[in-house]
């Protein structure tokens, strides 16, 4: 369960770079039938058959469960392998980030479940894990939309605790080792409950943290959307001002104009008295 996509659709067979940061370019390239995909589906198949050879002659064959066992230990490594490669391969898909993280919580449900139905592990330590697994799944997508809660040292730890206890659950032991699997079991349900509350924290903060975004880019884009409205108005009105001057100006020309008429006219008309004058003489 460590929580790591294994691999998207689509592929254009590009040769991965080992290693490589993953990115949009890298989820084109990555073919659906790639080795964390295929791995990933190997354990989606083992629940099945783990079920099977669990309970198999009545549940408590030690030859059948040690069988179940080795089904249950083979999906717990392919869990470690498919996110390794999927990450320093670039083999991430649409199909990977699905089934990845449900194959994790099959193998694992399925193991709790039929050992308490065959009353091996109590029922409550069973809702314990079975709960904050589909709560921590609930609460990824509650803050999907603001940020992706990344997997901590914490939950891997609790992820190698479950799948050990589990395990030896699997087997008949008896004796220390019977004694030794039981406190195995219950730090893996401290982890569990630990953890579970880590990720309740970091999910309340980052949700936070994604609407306290939100909200300032909302006012950041309503404070440009009014300095926009202001500048339009501004222009506006310089506009005006502009038209009102031409209008004056105008209107001073055609006083300039007029004046200049009214002068030409006034010399016409002292012309003419000085020649009525010379006239008479």
């Amino acid at each position: 369960m460590t929580g790591v996509p294994a691999s998207a659709a689509g592929g254009s067979g590009a040769k991965p770079v080992r290693g490589g940061k993953l990115g949009t370019a890298a989820v084109n390239q990555a073919s659906l039938w790639n080795i964390a995909n295929i791995l990933t589906m190997v354990r989606l198949l083992l629940v099945p058959g783990f079920v099977l050879l669990l309970f198999h002659n009545g549940g408590y064959d030690p030859a059948w469960r040690s069988f179940a066992w080795a089904a249950f230990a083979i999906a717990m490594i392919t869990d470690l392998f498919d996110g390794h490669l999927a990450r320093t391969y670039n083999l991430v898909t649409d199909f990977g980030k699905i089934a990845d993280p449900i194959a994790d919580k099959a193998i694992m449900g399925a193991a709790l479940v039929s050992l308490s139905i065959l009353g091996d592990l109590p029922w409550w330590i069973t809702g314990v894990i079975i709960a904050r697994e589909l709560g921590i799944t609930l609460m990824r997508f509650w803050v999907i939309r603001h940020a992706v809660i990344p997997a901590s040292r914490g939950g891997k730890l609790k992820t190698l605790a479950q799948g050990t206890a589990a395990g030896m659950y699997v087997l008949v032991l008896t004796g220390p080792l019977a004694t030794l699997r039981f406190w195995m079991m219950m730090v893996a349900v401290v982890l569990t409950v630990v953890t579970g509350l880590d990720y309740v924290r970091q999910a309340v903060v980052l949700r936070r943290k994604g609407l306290a975004a939100e909200r300032a880019a909302a006012a950041e884009r309503a404070a440009e959307a009014a300095e926009e409205a202001l500048q339009a108005a501004a222009g506006t009105t310089i506009g005006a001002g502009a038209a009102s001057g031409a209008v004056a100006g105008a209107t001073d020309v055609r006083g300039g104009v007029t004046d200049v008429r009214g002068a030409g006219a006034d010399v016409r008309g002292t012309a003419e008295a000085r020649d009525a004058a010379e006239a008479e003489r």
